[in-house]
């Protein structure tokens, strides 16, 4: 399969960045995006050009490192998929091909198609850790847990942090990694002491990265790898309101 790429090239945040032109030729229907690519930059390599520059890590859909715009979508067209997890056959041979990093102001970018995500890293340091002593997982384990409350915990925990959500969104909220990463701990009762804390600070802590407000476009949800549901924003708002009532109250003693 041929392929004609455009694929967004910049040297670092400062300067100013364009679409080039690129052909990846030869490429087998059963290889990855990632695997095209490695295969134009190994061209680009032998004719002593700079090779493209982009982020992966697993290439198991776990990572969520490959951060890029495929065709204007986030990780490229299909469901519940990470861009390691796309494969050339979903495209026609001969077909154009636009490649970008993602877009989020939060993210500055880093070189080519690699952003830095570590805004998010610093809402979960926001969050902190929990207090509850749980001693080994059998003693974890002995703490009832009804089905729902642990399904619904298990699907928030699944939230690889790939920053889709941000980058599909059109305000470049946070929302649904922030509300997943909040509602797997305040599902489970070993969370509990710290919820109201956790949720005011990783909200505030998102806010102030420049992250954009929730409007409800559902996009989100659309590009998740882990097709975590929207819900758990409503969820958020809820123990977020709690969170400030709880704070004004303290202030007034």
């Amino acid at each position: 399969m041929n392929f004609k790429l455009k694929v967004w090239r910049q040297q670092n945040e400062n300067t100013a960045g364009q679409f080039r032109d690129y052909e990846a030729i030869n490429i087998p229907a059963e290889a990855s995006f990632l695997e095209m690519l490695d295969i134009v930059n190994e061209g680009l390599i032998a004719r002593q050009e700079e090779p493209i520059a982009f982020d992966s890590d697993c290439r198991e859909g776990i990572c969520g490192m490959c951060s890029l715009v495929v065709n204007g979508i986030a990780h490229g067209p299909g469901k519940a998929k990470t861009t390691c997890q796309l494969y050339m056959r979903r495209f026609q041979d001969g077909e154009t091909i636009w490649i970008e990093p993602f877009r989020a102001a939060a993210f500055p970018i880093v070189k080519d198609l690699i952003v830095d995500r570590s805004a998010f890293d610093r809402i979960i340091q926001a969050g902190g850790y929990i207090t509850a002593r749980t001693g080994s997982a059998p003693d974890a384990n002995s703490i009832p847990i009804g089905k729902t409350v642990a399904d619904l915990a298990m699907e928030a925990a699944a939230c690889i942090g790939c920053g889709a959500c941000a980058a599909a969104c059109p305000n470049s909220s946070a929302m649904l990694f922030v509300a997943a990463k909040i509602s797997h701990l305040g599902l489970l009762p070993q969370g509990q002491p710290e919820r109201t804390s956790r949720v005011r600070n990783m909200v505030r802590t998102m806010d102030a990265l420049g992250f954009g407000s929730c409007t409800n476009h559902y996009e989100c949800e659309a590009v998740c790898p882990a097709e975590i549901s929207a819900t758990f924003i409503s969820r958020l708002n809820r123990d977020y309101a709690v969170a400030s009532i709880r704070e004004g109250l303290a202030a007034r003693g």
